[in-house]
């Protein structure tokens, strides 16, 4: 499917890591790849707020984690347990740690492409999940720090279809402050990940 979506704006971003969390329902992640532009509509996001023991940012700042105290509209992008990388756009002002986690997208643009490089899955196993994201779309390390509202390999557009339901739920496989209800999908997506029954 063709990207008929201009780039974000940061000034339209909302300033607080929950609205946000929902702002990005139903926006684009786009990616550019080797002259290929890839593309998926966020479904599933997660809000990891100030004082949130599950937020990468709790204990301070670090070398690691630097980029979730940029200003919103950043890529923060880190490994998780040695095998996938996670996408997550920083949320709140400069030096503020702060983030939402992009947990699923519904696959819009180069597909092939998303397949080839995830390998021999089904169609709908090629977004819902965070790491299977970021595999299908080329996301790493040399990514961490991107300005998503700025030209370049990886950015978040806007999107002119109409809004879809959306449902919220508490967040997936934590163990601290596991009962906050930060998680946020389009309902009936099949592209979420997750236990159907966080997902009604």
């Amino acid at each position: 499917m063709a990207l008929r979506s201009r780039r974000l704006k940061r000034a339209e971003l909302p300033a607080d890591t929950v609205e946000l969390a929902r702002f990005l329902l139903g926006k684009l992640v786009v990616r550019e790849l080797g002259g290929e532009r890839l593309s998926g509509r966020i479904v599933e996001t997660e809000a990891y707020i100030q004082g949130d023991a599950a937020c990468h940012a709790f204990r301070g700042e670090t070398r690691r984690n630097a980029s979730l105290f940029l200003e919103r509209g950043h890529a923060y992008v880190y490994l998780a347990y040695g095998t996938s990388y996670m996408l997550n756009v920083s949320s709140e002002g400069p030096g503020v740690g702060a983030g939402v986690l992009v947990r699923a997208l519904e696959p819009r643009a180069g597909i092939a492409r998303m397949q080839a490089l995830r390998g021999d899955v089904r169609p709908l196993d090629l977004t819902r999940g965070p790491g299977r994201l970021a595999q299908a779309l080329a996301i790493d390390l040399r990514l961490d720090g991107v300005d998503l509202c700025a030209p370049g390999e990886l950015w978040l557009a806007a999107n002119d279809e109409p809004a879809r339901r959306s449902g919220e739920s508490t967040r997936i496989g934590l163990t601290k402050d596991a009962e906050r209800v930060l998680r946020f999908y389009e309902r009936g997506s099949p592209w979420v990940s997750g236990p159907r029954r966080l997902s009604p």
